[in-house]
C-alpha cells in the first residue's frame, strides 16, 4: 500500500500561515534542500513544503550526509509503499528576520514542542531523546533580490535504524509514540513549524530562549568541541551561541563550523 501524505489538510493549515503554500511529495530527490535552493536561485521563492521519501544525497550540518531513508527505485514521482523509517522534508519560504541568529534553535523548539514533550535539544541543530539523536536540522539561506528566502530542512528517524557508521547512537519516535508514521508526524508539526517561523521573523530567538533552556541536553554537563575546548556547558545567550565555562574563563561558542558532544560520565570506583 502506498504511504498516505495528507496534502489537502497540510496545505489548509500551512495556508493560515503562508498564503499560497504548496506541498508536494516526491519519491526520490538528491535532497530537499538541495532542490529547494536551485529553485530559489532560479527565482521560484513561493512558499513550498517539498517531501522526499527517499534522498539519494541527504545532508546534514558541517557536509555530512543524512542516511534517513533506504534506497529505492529510480521512478521521481511514483508514491513508495510504506511503513516508512525516517520524515525527510524541507520548507522554503522568504524570510527577512533582523537578526538571524538562533534560528536553528527556534527551529528545534518548535519540532520537539509539536512532536513530544520528552525531546530534548542538542546545540544547535539536533533533537535527542535519552542522549540519542532522533532528528536534525539544516537550515540554509539564498539571496533573492532584496530579500532572502530560507529553507528549513528537517530530518526524523520514525522506525528502529542501523546506527552503523553514525557518530551519535540513534533513537527513534516510534519509541515515544509506538504507532505514528511518517505523514501522522509531519501533520504534527508542519503548522507549528510554519507559525515558529513567523514568530522569529518578528521577535527573534528571544521568543524562544525560555523553551530551548527548558530541553537543552547539554547545560551543565561537561562538553568537547571539535576545536579542542572542553568545559562545562553553561546554556545559551540571548541570540542562541552556546555558553562554556572552560578553564581560561566563559567562551562563546556562535560558529556553525564547530560541533560539541558532552563528555560520557566517568565511572566511580566501587
Amino acid at each position: 500500500m502506498a504511504m498516505a501524505w495528507p496534502i489537502p489538510e497540510l496545505e489548509q493549515a500551512l495556508n493560515a500561515t503562508l498564503p499560497g503554500c504548496i506541498v508536494e511529495v516526491r519519491r526520490t530527490l538528491d535532497s530537499t534542500n538541495t532542490e529547494l535552493m536551485r529553485r530559489a536561485r532560479s527565482g521560484a521563492v513561493s512558499p513550498v513544503l517539498l517531501i522526499a521519501q527517499h534522498q539519494t544525497a541527504g545532508r546534514g550540518r558541517l557536509g555530512r550526509r543524512w542516511h534517513g531513508s533506504p534506497v529505492g527505485a529510480d521512478d521521481a514521482d511514483a508514491p513508495l509503499a510504506g511503513p516508512w523509517p525516517a520524515l525527510t522534508f524541507s520548507l522554503g519560504m522568504p524570510l527577512a528576520p533582523p537578526d538571524w541568529s538562533g534560528l536553528s534553535l527556534a527551529v528545534g523548539v518548535s519540532v520537539a514542542r509539536a512532536l513530544h514533550p520528552a525531546l530534548g535539544l542538542k546545540w544547535p541543530n539536533d533533537i535527542w531523546w535519552q542522549d540519542r539523536k532522533l532528528a536534525g536540522i539544516l537550515i540554509e539561506t539564498a539571496a533573492v533580490g532584496d530579500s532572502r528566502f530560507v529553507v528549513v530542512g528537517v530530518g526524523i528517524n520514525i522506525a528502529p535504524r542501523d546506527p552503523a557508521g553514525l557518530s551519535t547512537p540513534p533513537a527513534w519516535l516510534q519509541e515515544l509514540l509506538p504507532q505514528i508514521d511518517a505523514p501522522a508526524a509531519l501533520a504534527r508539526l508542519a503548522q507549528p513549524l510554519a507559525q515558529a517561523l513567523r514568530l522569529f521573523e518578528t521577535h527573534g530567538f528571544a521568543a524562544f530562549h525560555a523553551a530551548f533552556t527548558q530541553r537543552d541536553v547539554l547545560r551543565e554537563r561537561a562538553v568537547q568541541l571539535s576545536d579542542g575546548v572542553s568545559g562545562i556547558a553553561a546554556g545559551v545567550d540571548g541570540r542562541g551561541a552556546l555558553l562554556v565555562h572552560t578553564s581560561a574563563g566563559m567562551k562563546l561558542v556562535n560558529s556553525a563550523e564547530v560541533s560539541v558532544r558532552p563528555v560520557p560520565a566517568r565511572r566511580g570506583n566501587h
